[in-house]
C-alpha cells in the first residue's frame, strides 16, 4: 500500500515543478528502484509508489484535483487509469526511463511505413583530363522503377490500397501479457501488411501488385571539375523504387580516373618530370611541357640544377569546394648523364673539366686497359 507521503515528496520535486522536472525525477527513481534492477526487498512496493505518484502528477487534470483536495478527491481518477495495471506507468514511460525516450520515437517511426527502394552503385570511368576539367556523362543501367500503370501503388486501375484491418493502419500489432509488475506490451510488425499499414486487394496486372517493374534507364550526370579517383556522387531518389509506393533509394556514382601517360596528380597538384641533357641544364633551353590545356612552351634558365622544381601557378586541378581556386603544375627537372660518349663528346667534356680545374679519369675504358698493360 502506498504511503501517505505527498506525491511531490515521493518524487523529490517541489509543488511548482514543471512536467519536464517531474518526468526527469520519475526516470531517475525508476532506474534505481525497478525490481529487475534493485536488490532491495522493498523495491516492488517502492516502485509502485513512484509510479502512482508519477501517474497523478504527470496528468494535468488529476494533478489539479490532487493539489486542491489531496488523494481523497481523486477517487476513480487515481493511479488505476493505466492500461498496464494499477500503480504502474505506461510502457512508453518505463521504456523512456531506461532508454531516454528512444522506444517512443522508434515505435512512432515504425507505423505505416512502406519500405524504401534499394540504393544502387554505378562505376563510371573518366579520362584524366575529364576529371580535371569536368564533364557530362550519360549513364545507362537496369533497375526496378515505378510502374506507370498503377503509379507505384500496386493497385489495379480504378482501385486503391486500403487500411489494413489487422493493425488498423499502424503497421504494428501489440500483444499484452501479465507479469508480476502488471501488464507488459509486446509490439511486432503486422504480419498481414508487413508493417506498411495498408494492403492491396485488387492487384495491378502489369506489376502483379509490386508497384514497380524492371526497366532500362538513361540518366545524364554532371561530373564536377576536380573530381578524383574513388570519389562518389550521390543522386538522391535515382535508385530503385520502393515496393507499393515506397520511397526510392539513391544512386551512387563511383568515379574511376584513367591515369595520364605523363602527368601525375596528387590532390589538386599536378607533377611532370622534364628530362634535360647536361648541356641543356647548363646552358638553358626551351622545352614543351604537357598541361591540361595542351602543350606549353617553358624556358629553362641556364644553370638549372638536377631536382629543381619549376612551378606553374594555377595550372593544376580545380578545388571541388572552393570556387575559382586551382592547384599548380610542378615541373621537376631530371638531368640525364650519358653512359656512352663518342670520342668528340669525351674530348669536349675533358676540355670543360680542365677549364674548371676538375679531376677526371683519363681516356676511355680501352685507353685505360692499354695503359695498364703497358
Amino acid at each position: 500500500m502506498a504511503s501517505e507521503r505527498s506525491y511531490y515528496e515521493i518524487l523529490g520535486v517541489d509543488r511548482g515543478a514543471s512536467d519536464a522536472e517531474i518526468k526527469r525525477a520519475f526516470r531517475k527513481l525508476a532506474q534505481q528502484w525497478h525490481p529487475d534492477v534493485s536488490p532491495e526487498p522493498a523495491a516492488v512496493e517502492r516502485f509502485k509508489e513512484i509510479n502512482e505518484a508519477y501517474q497523478v502528477l504527470s496528468d494535468p487534470q488529476r494533478r489539479q484535483v490532487y493539489d486542491l483536495v489531496g488523494r481523497a478527491g481523486l477517487g476513480d481518477m487515481g493511479a488505476g487509469g493505466s492500461p498496464f495495471g494499477e500503480g504502474f506507468a505506461g510502457f512508453g514511460d518505463l521504456f523512456d526511463a531506461f532508454f531516454s525516450g528512444m522506444g517512443g520515437a522508434a515505435a512512432g517511426s515504425r507505423r505505416g511505413r512502406r519500405p524504401a527502394g534499394s540504393d544502387l552503385r554505378y562505376d563510371l570511368r573518366v579520362g584524366f583530363d575529364e576529371a580535371v576539367r569536368g564533364v557530362e556523362k550519360e549513364l545507362e543501367f537496369d533497375l526496378l522503377d515505378r510502374c506507370e500503370i498503377c503509379g507505384g501503388s500496386g493497385a489495379a486501375p480504378g482501385s486503391a490500397p486500403v487500411t489494413c484491418p489487422t493493425c488498423g493502419g499502424r503497421g504494428e500489432v501489440r500483444t499484452v501479457r501479465q507479469t508480476m509488475l502488471g501488464q507488459m506490451v509486446n509490439v511486432m510488425p503486422c504480419s498481414r501488411c508487413h508493417g506498411e499499414g495498408r494492403i492491396v486487394e485488387a492487384h495491378c496486372q502489369v506489376c502483379r501488385g509490386e508497384g514497380r517493374l524492371q526497366r532500362h534507364k538513361k540518366l545524364r550526370v554532371t561530373i564536377p571539375a576536380g573530381i578524383d579517383e574513388g570519389h562518389q556522387i550521390r543522386l538522391s531518389g535515382e535508385g530503385e523504387a520502393g515496393p507499393r509506393g515506397g520511397p526510392p533509394g539513391n544512386l551512387y556514382v563511383a568515379v574511376h580516373v584513367t591515369p595520364h601517360p605523363h602527368l601525375r596528380r596528387e590532390g589538386t597538384e599536378i607533377f611532370f618530370e622534364q628530362q634535360l641533357s647536361i648541356a641543356q641544364a647548363a646552358l638553358g633551353t626551351k622545352v614543351r611541357v604537357p598541361t591540361i590545356e595542351g602543350d606549353e612552351e617553358l624556358e629553362i634558365r641556364p644553370g638549372t640544377q638536377p631536382g629543381a622544381e619549376i612551378r606553374l601557378r594555377g595550372r593544376g586541378v580545380p578545388h571541388l569546394r572552393r570556387a575559382g581556386a586551382r592547384g599548380d603544375l610542378h615541373v621537376l627537372v631530371r638531368v640525364n648523364v650519358p653512359t656512352r660518349l663518342t670520342k668528340r663528346q669525351r674530348q669536349l667534356l675533358e676540355e670543360l673539366a680542365a677549364e674548371s680545374g676538375e679531376i677526371v679519369l683519363p681516356g676511355g675504358l680501352l685507353d685505360r686497359m692499354k695503359d695498364a698493360l703497358g
